[in-house]
């Protein structure tokens, strides 16, 4: 009786162990959700799809947008300031066919919040940009969906 009982218990061991293997978890799952928001706000800013950009964005007060490279910096602190800032241009430019290379470097998941630290290099529209360096904290909103809170990018000019 006592080699059934452990039998038993040994595979119900085994069977957890591999339900577990085959099951992403949580943390798996909101990093593949935090990258799907980032790819989206990025696409969305090239496509000019002002809906699709600002949907990925929370919209707060302590929102904040940075940009910086070796010719100007710019920044805008809170939604409106963000939003106010990108109003031309999601009115006067174009929608640019781009392809979007990110590496991921740091994706960490702190609860309701995570840090993102990536690569990223846009390819396409007639434009040779550089590689820039890129960071976004993200929180998750009232339904429980990753949104952006923070924008910080860095382009080294290779020249």
């Amino acid at each position: 009786m006592k080699a059934v009982l452990t039998f038993v218990v040994l595979s119900l061991a085994i069977q957890v162990a591999v339900a577990q293997k085959k099951k992403p978890s949580s943390s798996q799952n909101d990093v593949e959700a935090i990258k799907a928001v980032i790819v989206k706000e990025t696409k969305s800013f090239f496509e000019t799809d002002k809906d699709g950009w600002k949907s990925c964005w929370l919209q707060v007060p302590h929102a904040y947008w940075s940009f910086a490279d070796s010719t100007d910096v710019n920044y805008y602190e809170g939604w409106q300031n963000i939003e106010k800032g990108f109003n031309d241009y999601f009115k006067m430019s174009k929608p640019a066919k781009v392809e979007i290379e990110n590496r991921w470097d740091h994706v960490k998941v702190y609860g309701n919040a995570a840090f993102v630290h990536f690569r990223q290099k846009i390819l396409g529209d007639g434009i040779e940009r550089d590689e820039q360096s890129e960071i976004r904290i993200l929180e998750k909103d009232g339904e429980g969906n990753w949104k952006i809170i923070h924008v910080g990018v860095i382009r080294k000019s290779s020249s």
